[in-house]
């Protein structure tokens, strides 16, 4: 009987997938977030020391270094979390539409099954 009505499971790298993306899509949303509250907070607290240190052309250069690469590492992390997280709902997606077809040759088997239990019940009756 279990050969006529197999299981279908999401396969093994279907499950590491989700187990392995869905964590870090999460993740890095969220340092993504971090990364852009940080750097926004570290640009309101560092424009006063622009101001005071205007003739030294260091802290400027600093301070807008800093702010670019946080910026960037706020995109990046949020652009990969997203691409992830997209990923993964391309996958459900791609299960839920191969659902139906799933269903039909599943009810399709166990009428199979369920015709070759009547034969077997009528060729005992004979014998």
């Amino acid at each position: 009987m279990r050969d006529l009505l197999p299981e279908k499971e999401p396969s093994a790298s279907q499950a590491l997938a989700v187990a392995t993306l869905l964590p870090l899509g999460g993740g890095l949303l969220a340092l993504a977030g971090l990364t852009l509250l940080g750097s926004v907070i570290g640009l309101a607290l560092l424009t006063p020391l622009l101001l005071l240190f205007s003739p030294v052309l260091v802290p400027a250069a600093l301070l807008v270094a800093l702010t670019v690469a946080g910026f960037l590492t706020s995109g990046a992390l949020g652009l990969t979390g997203l691409s992830s997280i997209w990923y993964l709902l391309k996958q459900a997606r791609g299960m839920v539409q191969k659902a139906p077809e799933q269903m039909e040759n599943a009810k399709r088997r166990v009428g199979e099954a369920a015709q070759a239990a009547r034969s077997r019940a009528e060729e005992t009756k004979r014998a």
